[in-house]
């Protein structure tokens, strides 16, 4: 292990090595093993990642738009009657999770669109 250094005292890592019995490794001799390991470790997940990106990240096609509007309809309909008191909890939580992944892609396109998180330049 390290030993305790002497605060604001400035220490080299080959001088950190040498009182350690640390092999002094520069970053040049590590990088090769570290850019192996993260693509190996990367490749699935990618996989995985763009297998789903290609079906759910895709835009709607023209067949779909109807029932998009219709839905649409049904739910405008639902809110004017009031049925939307006669859902299941099932149902109910799926919408309330559908409502909140639309409101957060507003807030990420909101974010994106103005470069930063907080505030906008006036």
């Amino acid at each position: 292990m390290f030993k305790i250094f002497i605060l604001f005292r400035r220490v080299t890592f080959s001088q950190r090595c040498e009182e350690t019995d640390l092999p002094p490794y520069t970053m040049a001799e590590k990088a090769p093993a570290l850019v192996s390991t993260a693509v190996t470790y990367s490749k699935p997940r990618l996989a995985t990642f763009w297998y789903y990106a290609r079906v759910e990240l895709v835009p709607p096609t023209s067949a779909e738009l109807p029932a998009a509007i219709q839905s649409a309809k049904k739910i405008i309909q639902s809110a004017k009657t009031g049925s939307f008191k006669q859902l299941t909890v099932k149902e109910a939580v799926l919408n309330g999770l559908v409502a909140t992944e639309v409101w957060m892609w507003f807030y990420i396109g909101e974010i994106i669109g103005k470069r930063g998180i907080v505030g906008y330049d006036v």
